[in-house]
């Protein structure tokens, strides 16, 4: 597969406010399936017909994407609020008083550590079912570099949505908090809990 270009040209910023250009993703894994090309207006519309074309589009974007729809925790069923409409403009102002915070809070790009969040928050392996001889049984698989995205930018906004769902706290806050703890490493993150026990899992499945 060709490799994704993570240099930026120098002097250009994505939303004319952050520098790309030194982002480094250190995992090689995951190096070419995240994008972080800077744009002035990150809106594909979905229209990008590759193989693979989610890793074509802009992880910031993919986060908006996914905080369109909070989506379900296990069983529950999460209420949808006002604001996960699926309207472009709610989710991305969202996401830019974000990355405001983290900026503020961290003293460091946003965009750098929303990449080592990534890559902190999301599991390397994990189980899948097999049956065989009418028994089922866990056994441990790796877990893709595309997969592995999805499921970290999945917890990102599920964890900080339900720090936020009828309580005082902003989406924006918590989700700048979910973001900084993951990329610290820190146990209190839920992506990065809910990345040890599929590892866990998957260790006791081997």
């Amino acid at each position: 597969m060709e490799q994704v270009q993570t240099q930026a040209p120098v002097g250009f910023k994505l939303f004319d406010l952050y520098d790309v250009s030194e982002v480094e993703i250190k995992d090689p894994a995951l190096r070419p399936y995240i994008c972080i090309s800077p744009k002035l207006l990150l809106k594909t519309h979905g229209r990008i017909g590759e193989k693979l074309a989610k890793t074509k589009v802009n992880i910031i974007e993919r986060l908006a994407a996914r905080l369109q729809i909070p989506g379900h925790v296990g069983k529950k069923h999460k209420v949808i609020t006002n604001w996960a409409s699926g309207k472009y403009n709610n989710t991305m102002k969202i996401v830019m008083q974000t990355l405001e915070i983290i900026q503020k809070k961290t003293n460091k790009n946003p965009v750098q550590v929303l990449v080592t969040a990534i890559e902190n928050g999301s599991p390397r392996d994990e189980i899948t079912v097999i049956e065989h001889a009418g028994a089922r049984y866990p056994q441990a698989v790796d877990c893709s570099p595309i997969r592995r995205i999805d499921l970290a930018l999945r917890w990102f906004v599920q964890g900080s949505y339900a720090k936020a769902f009828g309580k005082k706290s902003k989406m924006a806050d918590t989700l700048a908090n979910e973001i900084i703890k993951a990329s610290e490493g820190n146990q209190e993150s839920f992506a990065k809990n809910k990345a040890n026990d599929a590892e866990k899992q998957a260790d006791s499945a081997r």
